[in-house]
């Protein structure tokens, strides 16, 4: 019966990382993918291109305003000002007229400033994003993932003490 109950949490456990990850491939492929691709751009055009995918699943989400943040609100989880800083960057990929290609080189490499983090290059994205509005939920979720993992590797692991508790008390009481 306990290994049973064992089993049943540890694929409760997985079910939710997993879902945790489907959540985040979702996200990459729609969104920070995307801004990837638009701050490795080499034209404007094509950088125009990969950011309005990016911004289009944004608004089509509603991903456009509020904060990321579980239990206090920090700027770096400030969605609102990340999306009208995307905003900005795309209306000025759009309105850019000159033919002259050291201006088009400084628009790009400012978008790429804009866009991507210093820490390996990732795109600068509020954490928690791919779960927004839910991230309490996920929160508590992830949580209650991490304790059900725990009892679902501690109580085979005090099964095993218990049982080599036992037989070394056997094994003291048949040599006397």
């Amino acid at each position: 019966m306990k290994n049973i109950i064992c089993v049943v949490l540890i694929l409760i456990s997985i079910v939710i990382f997993g879902m945790r990850i489907y959540k985040g491939i979702v996200f990459k492929q729609n969104v920070s993918g995307y801004l990837k691709r638009a701050a490795t751009a080499n034209t404007i055009q094509l950088a125009h291109e990969q950011l309005t995918k990016a911004l289009d699943y944004l608004e089509a989400e509603n991903l456009t305003s509020g904060y990321t943040s579980v239990l206090y609100e920090t700027p770096d989880e400030d969605i609102d000002f990340w999306y009208r800083n995307l905003k900005a960057s795309q209306i000025e990929l759009k309105n850019l007229n000159s033919e002259s290609a050291l201006e088009k080189t400084n628009v790009l490499i400012k978008l790429r400033e804009s866009l991507l983090s210093g820490e390996k290059g990732r795109a600068t994205v509020p954490k928690g994003l791919s779960v927004y509005p839910n991230n309490k939920m996920w929160a508590a979720l992830m949580f209650f993932a991490l304790l059900t993992s725990f009892f679902a590797i501690m109580i085979p692991v005090s099964e095993s003490e218990k049982k080599a508790k036992e037989k070394t008390a056997a094994d003291k009481n048949n040599t006397i």
